[in-house]
């Protein structure tokens, strides 16, 4: 079954794993890791000196509370965003958190990641 064929609840248990991984990665600052679910076109966007580069000059990219809420999915072409209601561990209140999934091949991959 197309990840554009299964219900919000089916996509949100697949990406959740995937935006802890992201979170994890990202407040440990750790390339490989961070990386590891990317499509080839984000892999090829996604050096790792410009991410190190990011988590040096953004302190929320690298204190994302592990606690996170899914507000939704939204389907469109052939990929599916996921929202995120995200907090900080050092600043004080509420972001939005965008993951963009796809297949790739026969596997999900991260086409978007983002934090607002």
């Amino acid at each position: 079954m197309s990840l554009l064929d299964k219900s919000d609840e089916e996509i949100i248990k697949i990406a959740e794993p995937i935006w802890a991984n992201l979170v994890k990665s990202s407040n440990i600052k750790d390339y490989g890791s961070f990386t590891k679910d990317f499509s080839s076109q984000m892999l090829y966007g996604a050096n790792e000196v410009e991410l190190g580069k990011q988590w040096a000059s953004n302190e929320l990219i690298s204190s994302l509370s592990e606690d996170c809420q899914a507000l939704g999915c939204l389907k469109r072409g052939q990929h599916v965003t996921i929202l995120y209601k995200q907090t900080s561990t050092k600043i004080t209140g509420h972001f939005l958190g965008r993951l963009v999934l796809g297949e790739e091949g026969d596997q999900i991959k991260v086409f978007g990641a983002t934090i607002f």
